[in-house]
Order: C-alpha cells, then structure tokens, then sequence
C-alpha cells in the first residue's frame, strides 16, 4: 500500500507481519523511525519478488524507490525470463536438465571471476522452477516462449524455448496505483508478448506474420471489448508481481531515495536512512536490506568513466543512476564488471528518444556499415555481442555510429519499429538518408568513393549462393529466428539491389548496465576481501551479473534479477528464523 493507505506502524505482510518477534525493548530504539523485518530498496523485478517472497515468509517489509514512478526497468522491457528446465517445459514435454543448462552456460559465459562462478550459476538454474512454481501459486500466469533459440543453440547444452513471459495483464485491477508505474508512463499500452514480436515483424510478407498480427489484434479488441486495460510484455510482468505486492498489503513509498546505510561496529547493516517528504528517515531492518535498485545506465559521469561514451544510448529509465552502488562502495562494497552493460543496437529518433533495434538489422535486404564502408559483424547475432564489436570495431575504423543500410524489399515487407513515428519526421531531421542509387546514397552518408558499392556487391554474392562467408549470418536458430523464411536459400540474406536505398545510424544502445556490486550464490553484498557485509543483499543491475559479458538467451537480464532477489528473501527469512540476526539494534 501507499503512503496514503498505509495504517499501523509496519504495514504487515501475508500473514500480517512476525508476531513472533517482539520489538526491541531498549530505550535507544527511539533513533529508528521506523522498524520492519526487510528493507527492500527498488520496485523492478527483482525488488518486488523479494518483497513478495520476504511477505509469503510472514516478515514486515517496507519497499522504497527513489523516483515517483514504480517498476523499474523492469516494466518497459520485453519481459522475458530466461528460465532453463523450467515446469513449463516439462509439462510440454521438453526435455532440459539442470546438468544440460550448465553445461551450456559454462560454454558460452567466460569466467569474469566471483559474478559469474560455477556455485552461482548452480544456484541460478536449481531455483528457477521453485520460483516459477511459487509465483505461480501467487496469481503469475506464466507462458512459455516456445520458439524463442538460446542466443547460441549451436553450442553444446544450447536449445530452443527455455524463456518465459507472462500473459498480458489487466492494469484496471491495479486502481489508481497503475498511473503510479512507469508502464504506464513509458510502457506500451497494448496486449504485445515477447514471442510476438518475431512474426508481426515480418507481418506484411508472410502468412504466418500475418496470422500472428491478427491474433494481436483479436487479443487487442477483445480485452477492450470485455472492459479490460491489458497490458504485455515488461509491464505486464511487473503489474502481476505488484498485484500480489498489493494484495500482500505491504507498503511502497515512492520518491524515496536510500541516501545511506546503518551498520554497527562490524559492519553488519541494521538498516537504512532514507529521504521522504523531504524528511530523513532512520529504518532498522531486523532481517536485512535487499538491493534492487537498478543501475548506472543514464549516468554520464560514469559511462564516460568505465565505457568511454561520450553519451549513452540507453533505453533504462532517467532515475537509472547508480547512486546506490556507489552508496555501497562507500561502505565497503566490492564492485565487478563496471565496464559492461546489456548492449544492443539502437536507434535516436528526432525526438532524442531512444529504440532498440532488433528484428529490422536481422531482416533480409539490409546489411550493417561502419564510417568507412564495410561490414564487420553478423548483423543478426545477439545484441549483446553486437554491441561489442561495434566498440571494439571503434579502435579500427569510426562505428559509432554505424549505418543500417537498407533497399526498398526491406522497407515494404518488414516492421522498423524506430520509424514507427513517421518516416517523413525522421527525413526531415537528416536521421534516414534516401536515395535511388547505392553511389547517391554513400555520398550522403559521407563514406570513401566506391567502398559501400564494393561492399554490397561481395555482400550480393553471398545471398545468392545462401552462406554469409565473412559473418557467417543466418548460419544459427537464433539468427533464423527473425529472418523471413520466403527469402531462399538464407532467410537472413537478400540481395540490395532495388531502389530506393535507405540508411539509418546506429548506436551502441543497452538496456542497462551489467556492472555492480559482487554477491555470493545467497545474494549476499561481498566486501573487497570476499567475506560477506552481514544484513545486505543485492539483485538485478544493482550486481555484476551472474551471466558475465555475454547474454546465454532471451530475457537473462531479469531472469537471475528475480532468482536472486528470491534468493536473498530467502535467505534473509532463514536467517530470521534461525537467530543469525539481532532483534534489537542500535543506531
């Protein structure tokens, strides 16, 4: 509940708050403001199924975001999960195996140290079904992605359908508080899932794209024809785990910045101070304060610092700063992987608004450029790795920006979700070069002399014999998957050779940085010499990520948020239940 409609002094959870813990009974407990068993600092997924899990265990908790909008991230995302054996596969019938997706991910993640250690990964897949299974138990209705490839199912342990979503959510049953989320400022307001989005891209050219915009849209009228406001993708998954946070009772307090942390004098948190209402807050969190808080995505400073832009182009949200990591560096936090992030393609509109490119630079009929002309990629492998090489490609030749080339087949057959605010407004900005010839087009771009025609005539050769000899693209499942299947004999390849030609600049976007603080397999915040900072856990892109540099399959970016942050509520409980943590603390 709100702060409007909150009554009592600690809200409660599932079972009403630990009637088995008495309050602490010393007088210096007057230095708290309030006391609660969980501190949980964010509200995207992994903050909020940490305050559901910390609730369903009987515990009080109090959930703080620093901006005046709930959801983080999280709610205008995908809303994919990357969920390995989960119980939606078995029910299909699937076979998968913890082993099969270890295996798998100790091919395709490089050891970057602690974040990404064997026990980590471990904990990862073997908590997956529990909590698939225990938010299913609380209202989440899970569906599986059935044909969503693993980011590289050629490699061993790799395979097709292990991602989830969940179906699209009737935001009406949220009330009022829905205009209090960030789906609702920034989401898309319409029924689309994730396992979508690879046909309706290719809906005007094949008739399996076509079926699927016509279920979208069936889906569309009749959610608003049975009175409902159904909402997809990343705001359908947050809008379900805050329905139960609701119905949970327990309170969240927006515009509420964590601005520091309690420990007493061996460093295990206590709790936390937090600015509300303009006022300081002192919270004595009893079981301990989970981290899910985001990360440093719309920093400047900082992306300037480890990543070396000069901007970002990133598509997480304004409040994505940092600002707790480096509360917890202060305090002795170990950080990992500063100088990553969940890269990706994208584009900037007239506007300055950001969009992440993906089905439109796999489609065939477009090849990617860089400021001299030539290709340097496989335009169709994962986004992480793309935007890799279009930074590592920066020291040879000038990609940032690059150049998403197209021919008019590309333009009439296939969804570009970046233009979808009007082609004209994007002509007129100088943002999408049109000419009738390759030659009228590279002088536009400002390219060498014959080095796009030299390029699109090897690029030509390729398509037609069907094997990408420099890239390899279109050679996996995962690059198949947003291709269309008419073009022969690679989906992923078609010749440019109908004008008009078309050229759009791409950046290296992300959907938000994969550097933070170190944990443990429990989620626990690491100092400098590896031991755990007792009472303090963190989750999401607060944390250096268990999935390293790479990105094993869709939706690894919230999947281990919410593993984790379960796991820290877990953790956090056991630690109640057993007496680990004090009762009584002083400030």
């Amino acid at each position: 509940m709100d702060d409007t409609q909150e009554s009592g002094g600690t809200g409660g959870g599932a079972m009403g708050g630990r009637k088995d813990m008495p309050a602490p009974v010393d007088d210096r407990e007057q230095n708290w403001d309030r006391i609660v068993d969980v501190l949980v600092v964010g509200s995207g997924g992994a903050a909020l199924t940490a305050a559901i899990t910390a609730a369903d265990a009987g515990l009080d908790v109090l959930i703080v975001e620093s901006t005046d909008l709930w959801g983080g991230t999280t709610s205008i995302s995908g809303g994919g999960l990357w969920m390995p054996n989960n119980p939606l596969m078995r029910a299909d019938g699937v076979s998968d195996s913890e082993d099969k997706a270890l295996k798998y991910m100790e091919e395709v993640i490089d050891d970057v140290g602690p974040a990404s250690s064997r026990e980590r990964k471990q904990v990862f897949l073997r908590t997956v079904p529990e909590l698939v299974n225990f938010l299913g138990g609380l209202g989440v209705q899970w569906v599986r992605s059935k044909d969503y490839p693993d980011y590289y199912p050629d490699r061993p342990g790799g395979m097709i359908g292990r991602s989830l979503e969940v179906r699209p959510f009737d935001t009406r049953l949220l009330g009022p508080w829905f205009k209090k989320g960030r789906a609702k400022a920034s989401g898309l307001p319409v029924p689309l899932m994730t396992d979508d989005v690879w046909e309706i891209s290719r809906a005007w050219s094949t008739p399996s794209g076509f079926a699927r915009g016509a279920r979208f849209v069936f889906r569309t009228l009749g959610g608003l024809l049975r009175g409902k406001r159904l909402f997809g993708t990343g705001g359908a998954l947050t809008s379900s785990l805050m329905y139960i946070v609701r119905n949970q009772q327990t309170p969240v307090w927006l515009s509420s910045p964590l601005t520091d942390l309690v420990q007493d004098d061996d460093g295990t948190v206590l709790g936390g101070v937090v600015t509300r209402d303009g006022k300081t807050v002192r919270i004595n969190a009893r079981s301990g304060v989970i981290l899910g808080a985001g990360g440093f995505a719309r920093n400047a400073a900082w992306r300037q610092k480890y990543h070396g832009l000069d901007r970002e182009y990133s598509s997480a949200p304004d409040g994505d700063q940092g600002s707790v990591i480096e509360l917890v560096r202060r305090r002795g936090g170990a950080l990992a992987l500063m100088d990553d992030a969940w890269w990706g393609p994208s584009t900037v509109g007239p506007d300055g608004r950001v969009t992440f490119t993906l089905a439109e630079r796999s489609m065939p009929f477009s090849l990617v450029v860089d400021g001299k002309g030539q290709r340097y990629l496989n335009e169709s492998e994962s986004y992480v790795d793309f935007g890799h090489h279009m930074l590592e490609r920066q020291s040879v030749a000038p990609s940032v920006p690059s150049w998403l080339v197209s021919e008019a087949r590309h333009t009439q057959r296939y969804l570009n979700s970046s233009l979808l605010t009007g082609r004209k407004k994007w002509r007129q900005a100088g943002l999408l070069l049109r000419a009738d010839s390759l030659t009228g087009l590279a002088e536009q771009m400002g390219l060498p002399p014959g080095a796009l025609e030299a390029t699109v005539e090897r690029f030509n050769g390729f398509a037609r014999s069907g094997v990408d000899e420099d890239f390899n693209r279109g050679g996996t499942a995962y690059d198949n998957y947003y291709s269309d299947p008419r073009v022969k004999p690679n989906p992923n390849l078609g010749p440019l050779e109908k004008g008009p030609f078309y050229a759009i600049r791409i950046y290296p976007g992300d959907l938000g940085t994969k550097g933070g603080l170190l944990t443990d397999a429990q989620a626990r915040v690491l100092r400098e010499d590896g031991l755990p900072i007792q009472g303090l856990y963190a989750a999401g892109n607060t944390t250096a990520s268990v999935m390293g540099r790479t990105y094993p399959g869709a939706g690894s970016t919230i999947a281990p948020a919410m593993v984790f942050g379960y796991v820290a509520a877990r953790h956090a409980a056991a630690a109640t239940d057993s007496g680990a943590r004090p009762a009584a603390a002083v400030a």
